[in-house]
């Protein structure tokens, strides 16, 4: 991982495009952005991670159809003024984060895609992923693996994986535009199938540089991770 770098001036053009588009299945069907943490919904903790972040100008929400008006409504009830769209997703991450950089003002430069239900990710993880795709194209924040890692292979461990080579990775991935633009167009094209951006511009040939995550930037995925974020959240204010 890269070391972390002196502050610098915020790069010009930069648009977060949230992704919520996705329709909660693990929470029994529940809309998992729409439920309360520490008080707010679990995306407006989100948005305003990204409205208060100084190096961010512009947001572009993708959503189901149906929640286009209630994020609208709830954007504008939390105060968010950087947002400049909420626009309908596709059948696909693909499709939905190519909707997001379709919708992104015209002169956007650098594109962060972040989960709309990872609610607690930092100013300092999204500034650093920022500025190391702004001096190499793409970046995206990782965490080491803390866990034994092994190979399974017809339901027996076959191998040890050793840890200090692995990481997870987390949002917000930053890319140029044109070159996230380019990677998830010939994915579609090529009617293939990725588990995140990163991926996509892999395939180009593309090095993405690894940054500085958090052990607190996670996804809402189930109902149990609601209160380990209000844990993290708790924690902050004491």
């Amino acid at each position: 991982m890269q070391e972390r770098r002196k502050k610098k001036s915020a790069p010009a053009a930069v648009c977060a495009v949230i992704v919520a588009a996705g329709s909660s299945r693990r929470m029994g069907g529940e809309n998992k952005l729409l439920l309360p943490l520490a008080g707010a919904p679990v995306l407006a903790h989100t948005l305003n991670a990204f409205e208060k972040c100084a190096v961010v100008r512009d947001i572009v929400l993708v959503c189901r159809e149906q929640d286009i008006m209630p994020y609208t409504d709830l954007a504008r009830s939390f105060g968010i003024t950087k947002l400049r769209t909420v626009t309908r997703g596709g059948d696909s991450r693909t499709a939905s984060v190519l909707a997001g950089i379709t919708a992104a003002p015209e002169d956007t430069v650098l594109v962060a895609v972040h989960d709309g239900a990872r609610p607690l990710v930092s100013e300092a993880v999204i500034t650093e992923a920022v500025h190391a795709a702004a001096e190499c194209g793409a970046a995206a924040p990782v965490v080491p693996v803390k866990d034994s890692i092994k190979r399974i292979e017809n339901g027996c461990i076959v191998a040890d994986v050793p840890r200090d080579t692995l990481s997870a990775v987390q949002t917000p991935q930053v890319f140029r535009r044109e070159v996230l633009l380019r990677a998830l167009t010939d994915a579609q094209r090529h009617n293939q199938s990725f588990t995140d951006d990163c991926a996509a511009v892999e395939a180009l040939g593309q090095t993405v540089r690894a940054t500085h995550g958090s052990y607190e930037n996670i996804k809402i995925t189930t109902p149990e991770d609601i209160p380990a974020a209000e844990a993290f959240l708790n924690r902050e204010d004491d």
